[in-house]
């Protein structure tokens, strides 16, 4: 439910702005300022779900995020929207910061990747599907049943969480909790998602975009010394520092980034080039988190009996065959589909093997705050993936002349194709001995 909202928007803001009677540079920041309230809050929640309990936490998240869908559904303005917008943000980094700490904690090694991967495929197809799901609740109504949708769906959330999360609580003294070093962690994400959003865009402040990237770089050495010197740190720079756990982070991020560039590329495709309608591009488009589905709980199984390393890399090595096949058979709509396909299958694989490995080697007591930056990762592959996608059509197009469109998406496809294979070799770089980092 989390994951859905944060792309099954997109396609309800053609409505959102007829609505509110504004411009679409505004009526952006619908789906902007969520992921910045996501991004922002996730690593905090996850750190404090580690000193006061997962299941409180967790329980909590869903009914911030209830509270904030209704009043989302119910908003009168933009500037309301976007302040209920914000709150549901909060209660998704509750929930996201959580769930995999939850599973971690609740399942031993040997079964740690099949859990994962039921995890991965929830959260895959939340977003994936958010929107064709999207489409279809504003063609059947309101843009308003997006958010209230979530009503009924939270209230079941929060009573399972109630009645079958287990406690975790074990009544040992809490350390200080680092308030300087989530600031400024929060200043730094909500920054870099911005600067991935807009900053980048044709018509945006060079100078503008510099000063804020400026800001970032001032912010992580400032978050480091804050971490080095505090008792009780936020993020340990010595867990983060570790080679797998830095290393499976930044291979998230490209992973994702090769799903939301295809994402956002594909249903331009469809409606652009080869003009076909919204509501066929959209299901089209469902062949991706089909293959993910089919994928994901088998790849985590495979993940726990085999090799964990084996199947991220063999999950980005198809991820990258996908987008090779967009590539050389656009115009072919069956082996189109199967490059979709073969996209959805790839990072289904890799992302229930990648998180499990990265899970395995976090001590128990940073569990939720290891959980908040995988799932940190995959918003900053977001972000990455929607600008990476856009930006390469826009310098492609620019390049060849208009005339040349077409090919300038098959490029950008082969950006993605790119993406994968780094991601790839990262997960093949071997698992560190106890002293290396």
């Amino acid at each position: 439910m989390a994951a859905l909202d944060a792309s099954i928007i997109s396609i309800a803001l053609p409505k959102l702005e007829q609505s509110f009677r504004t411009t679409m540079a505004q009526i952006e920041w619908v789906s902007l300022i969520y992921l910045l309230a996501l991004a922002g809050c996730i690593v905090t929640f996850g750190r404090l779900s580690d000193i006061l309990g997962r299941r409180p936490m967790y329980t909590f998240g869903f009914c911030v995020f209830l509270v904030g869908s209704a009043l989302c559904g119910a908003a009168w303005s933009l500037p309301s929207l976007l302040a209920f917008r914000v709150l549901q943000g909060i209660g998704a980094a509750m929930l996201q910061a959580n769930s995999v700490s939850i599973i971690t904690a609740a399942t031993d090694a040997s079964r740690r990747g099949q859990a994962i991967g039921f995890q991965a495929l929830a959260q895959g197809l939340g977003l994936s599907l958010g929107p064709l799901l999207g489409g279809v609740l504003t063609h059947m109504g309101s843009w308003r049943l997006i958010f209230y949708m979530n009503v009924p769906v939270g209230i079941v959330g929060i009573l399972s969480a109630i009645l079958c999360l287990p406690r975790d609580r074990d009544g040992q003294s809490h350390p200080a909790f680092d308030w300087a070093g989530s600031i400024t962690l929060a200043g730094m994400l909500v920054a870099t998602m911005y600067v991935l959003k807009e900053g980048f865009r044709p018509h945006s402040s060079i100078g503008v975009t510099a000063c804020i990237v400026l800001g970032i770089v001032l912010l992580g050495a400032l978050f480091v010394t804050l971490e080095r010197r505090h008792s009780s740190p936020l993020i340990s720079l010595a867990y983060i520092e570790r080679r797998l756990i830095w290393l499976g982070n930044l291979s998230s991020i490209l992973a994702f980034s090769v799903m939301y560039a295809i994402t956002l590329l594909v249903p331009y495709w469809f409606v652009h080039i080869e003009h076909r309608s919204s509501a066929i591009a959209g299901l089209l488009l469902t062949t991706l988190p089909i293959g993910m589905a089919l994928c994901t709980p088998f790849a985590g199984r495979l993940a726990d009996k085999w090799s964990q390393q084996r199947v991220a890399a063999v999950g980005m090595a198809v991820a990258g065959i996908g987008c090779v096949l967009l590539t050389l058979y656009a115009y072919r709509t069956p082996i189109f589909l199967c490059g979709l396909f073969c996209i959805g299958c790839g990072v289904g694989a890799f992302t229930p093997a990648n998180n499990a490995r990265v899970m395995n080697a976090t001590p128990k007591h940073d569990l939720g705050v290891a959980g908040g930056i995988l799932n940190m990762s995959r918003t900053l592959g977001m972000g990455v993936g929607v600008t990476i996608g856009g930006l390469s059509v826009e310098l492609l197009t620019a390049a060849l002349g208009q005339h040349a469109v077409a090919t300038a998406y098959r490029g950008s496809f082969i950006v993605a194709a790119v993406f994968a294979l780094v991601a790839l070799i990262l997960s093949l770089v071997p698992a560190p001995t106890s002293t290396d980092v």
